[in-house]
């Protein structure tokens, strides 16, 4: 990598060692085609997630009289995967990744799994060159500070938890899930579900299960409901 300055104005963190800001976008696929590198992010990403949790964790509890399961939930919607896979996406982590050839071409799910542990592994290099106080402040600028957004759109809640409690609020309806239509060989079906309240449909979505299917339709009945309310 050598746009490491270019990185460290983005991170607004000034590296002692560069080799651990470098060593956190490395993926291990970028070693089967440059034998030269040794070292990969994975251990930097272990110790990243635990320092990312630690922060959250202490956060909520310094700032939230909450009961210990809905801090549980908070901290769940604030840490998980796809939350971090923004954060990364939002500071173009993408730009600096170094990867095979075969995960560059890769979308989806996949590259938002990639960008999630890179955003872990960068935390970890932080507190491995900077300490706690720097990997905290860094994680409440780029993390903590959506926990607000979080709670305001009740993102912390399942979908079919939020769908039902919304219906039963406002209509005093059960949603209802139909599978409408399923494709693909056993081993790689999708299937696309419909949620429906009142004989109207609310809803679509897709996923490789069932359960997928009625989560993500769910989260599109939410957000239409929201948007019309």
């Amino acid at each position: 990598m050598n746009n490491i300055e270019e990185l460290e104005k983005v991170l607004e963190i000034s590296f002692t060692d560069k080799e651990l800001i470098k060593t956190a976008f490395v993926h291990k696929s970028y070693l089967n085609e440059h034998k030269s590198v040794d070292t990969h992010n994975e251990r930097m990403e272990f110790l990243g997630d635990a320092v990312m949790e630690l922060v959250v964790t202490e956060h909520l509890y310094n700032n939230y009289p909450n009961a210990e399961g809905e801090l549980t939930n908070w901290r769940a919607a604030l840490v998980k995967g796809e939350s971090i896979s923004q954060v990364a996406k939002k500071l173009g982590f993408e730009e600096y990744l170094l990867l095979s050839k075969g995960e560059k071409a890769s979308e989806g799910k996949a590259k938002s799994l990639i960008l999630a542990n890179t955003f872990e592994s960068v935390v970890g290099a932080i507190y491995l060159d900077q300490g706690y106080e720097v990997a905290a402040k860094f994680i409440h600028k780029n993390l903590i500070v959506n926990l607000p957004e979080i709670l305001e759109k009740k993102l912390h809640i399942d979908p079919k938890s939020h769908l039902q409690e919304l219906l039963q609020r406002t209509k005093g309806v059960t949603p209802i899930y139909e599978v409408v239509q399923e494709s693909g060989p056993d081993h790689e079906k999708e299937f696309v579900v419909i949620v429906k309240a009142n004989g109207k449909t609310l809803g679509e979505g897709k996923g490789n299960s069932k359960q997928k299917a009625q989560i993500a339709a769910a989260a599109d009945a939410v957000a239409q409901l929201e948007a019309t309310s």
